[in-house]
């Protein structure tokens, strides 16, 4: 696999700077202190938190630093919504960030908010073959758009376009558009759910919020049994976790899961192949989020790839189209890293006389 050129402005900071990077999601937050680009593929320390346990993004980042105690200089966090201004109000999470506050509360030379797939993108360019699975190869055209979609939590996506001298990512809310069925068989899914909600996006169907929706609607409309045991197991506050085990067993496959996880790798490939074409992402589409790498297996036996190419006149294009999961747990993280150093280095470079 041929790797996109790295975004410009990437440098190592000065020997006693220390980067606060953290990974803010509904319902987690991974933490990491970086001292250099050279650590960027193994940030140390770190460490999880789940996000509903603190109020505050700082009251987060003040429980890390006080359990590290090493003195910090920069912070840089992604976060799942919009940024606007270095502000933002969490789509999953009732957390009000702003990167102002970060750097006045934690005492920093400097913090910055970016949403958290610029930040996936972001890592694009430094990723390395062994953090990717490919599903299909292609034929990748140099410098080419490059396409970002990640079911989480949420479904979240990005691109990324040449600037003339590197890749620039560019973050998207396309993940709470409108969902459309990707085949007559999904016309009953999109009416079932418009009885139940205002309004039915992509998140809604392709997300870890959004796989208990297709299950109900596969239980409900008789298309696939539950099992016996299925109701007890799975009365749970989060379904997702176990109908994803449910349906990747070995033995005693659940078939109403794995219906509801085939159809969910379906519309995935579908909506991915949706963005594929809005930014002509002939450099290549990557699936992140945390689920996609635990379903690899179903993913790789050609349901998304199927539902991605099915797009009529522009199927030819798109069977051109590589297009890779990120295995590597971390992608946001060294997203995050990347961009506070790209900073950091520039504001080094307009500080020298």
């Amino acid at each position: 696999m041929k790797r996109p050129h790295a975004i410009s402005g990437l440098g190592r900071a000065g020997a006693t700077d220390m980067l606060l990077v953290g990974d803010v999601g509904a319902t987690k937050t991974d933490v990491a202190l970086v001292a250099s680009t050279d650590d960027l593929r193994a940030p140390r320390p770190h460490k999880r938190f789940r996000s509903a346990d603190f109020s505050s993004l700082v009251d987060l980042a003040r429980e890390f630093m006080s359990e590290v105690d090493v003195p910090v200089t920069h912070a840089c966090f992604d976060v799942a919504g919009p940024v606007i201004d270095g502000r933002a109000q969490l789509t999953n999470l009732p957390w009000n960030v702003r990167a102002q506050n970060l750097r006045e509360q934690l005492n920093l030379d400097d913090a910055w908010v970016i949403n958290d797939l610029e930040a996936i993108a972001q890592a694009i360019p430094v990723l390395q073959p062994a953090d990717l699975r490919t599903l299909n190869a292609g034929k990748p055209q140099k410098r080419g758009a490059i396409a970002v979609i990640a079911p989480g939590t949420g479904l979240g996506e990005a691109f990324l376009v040449w600037d003339g001298a590197a890749y620039r990512p560019c973050p998207s809310e396309g993940g709470h558009a409108d969902f459309a069925p990707p085949a007559p068989e999904y016309v009953d899914l999109l009416r079932y759910l418009q009885a139940r909600f205002e309004h039915v996006s992509c998140e809604m169907v392709c997300s870890g919020l959004g796989i208990p929706n297709l299950y109900d609607f596969f239980r409900d409309s008789g298309r696939a049994p539950e099992a016996a045991d299925a109701a007890a197991e799975l009365a749970v506050d989060d379904r997702t976790p176990g109908i994803v085990e449910r349906a990747l067993r070995a033995e005693l496959r659940d078939p109403l899961c794995a219906a509801t996880i085939e159809a969910f790798a379906t519309i995935l490939g579908a909506e991915a192949g949706n963005l594929a074409l809005k930014v002509i992402a002939t450099g290549g589409v990557y699936i992140g989020g945390g689920i996609a790498p635990r379903i690899i297996s179903l993913l790789e036996a050609g349901h998304l790839m199927v539902a991605f190419r099915r797009k009529g006149r522009f199927s030819e294009m798109l069977s051109r189209v590589p297009v890779h999961v990120i295995m590597v747990a971390d992608a946001a993280l060294i997203g995050a890293a990347t961009y506070g150093f790209a900073q950091m280095a520039r504001d080094a470079a307009l500080a020298k006389p």
